[in-house]
């Protein structure tokens, strides 16, 4: 980052990259909490997920409000412009990450009184590590402005989406084989809707990192996974308040 002038111009963007770093290390852990309270049936640990959510709606906040005043006193322009428009960007789609962490806690809360966790359970932990990993990188190409690492998280995307598709057939086995766990097993399948949904907010965060450092944008098709191999058509993952 360039230094200016102004010292105080420095200082305000080192607090939004300091914040955007609290928010990532927030989101990252609350992904983690939340499928380790899924397959462990884990209402506690649930349950403090749900209530960190509440620290990464705030620093949110904090960011769009700073970015506002920020952009009120410097009216930057080129680069400083786009810092603080991808703050705002980053910081809102690491909120959403959170949502949809809170969303798989609150499921598992649901669920804990269930003592049968199916194999699924497996490809949604692999499903969530991926995810995770994609987020980490991400992060890690946002803070060293790295295009090459932000284009490499674009890229991987498909592979998330293909195993949805693998762990979406393997529920709809489990609930033919017996219908009792068919209200257990849509709760899963809203659970991996929200890890793949996680998958594109870092795609997001990818895109923002490549406007970051080039001004310019990525091509408007993401790489998915091959069209059909899902036999319905995916359910958009619900947040709760």
């Amino acid at each position: 980052m360039a230094q200016h002038t102004v010292t105080s111009y420095d200082q305000e963007l080192e607090s939004l990259g300091r914040k955007i770093a609290e928010m990532g290390g927030i989101a990252e852990k609350m992904l983690s909490d939340a499928m380790d309270a899924l397959s462990g049936l884990d209402v506690d640990l649930a349950q403090s997920v749900v209530i960190s959510d509440g620290r990464l709606d705030l620093l949110q906040r904090d960011v769009e409000a700073a970015s506002i005043m920020t952009i009120a006193r410097r009216q930057p322009m080129a680069v400083d412009l786009r810092e603080i428009v991808a703050a705002i960007r980053v910081s809102g789609d690491l909120e959403r990450v959170g949502d949809l962490a809170k969303n798989i806690a609150k499921r598992a809360i649901l669920i804990a009184g269930e003592q049968r966790v199916p194999r699924a359970v497996i490809g949604l932990r692999h499903m969530n590590e991926l995810a995770a990993n994609q987020l980490k990188d991400v992060l890690d190409a946002y803070a060293e402005r790295d295009v090459e690492r932000a284009q490499a998280v674009w890229t991987r995307d498909a592979e998330l989406d293909a195993l949805e598709n693998s762990i979406f057939r393997d529920l709809l086995t489990h609930m033919m084989e017996d219908p009792r766990n068919i209200s257990f097993c849509t709760h899963l399948l809203f659970c991996s809707k929200n890890i793949e949904r996680v998958g594109d907010h870092t795609t997001n965060i990818a895109e923002t990192v490549f406007y970051l450092v080039t001004g310019g944008t990525m091509p408007l098709d993401r790489p998915k996974a091959r069209p059909g191999a899902s036999l319905a058509a995916p359910v958009e993952a619900q947040d709760e308040p």
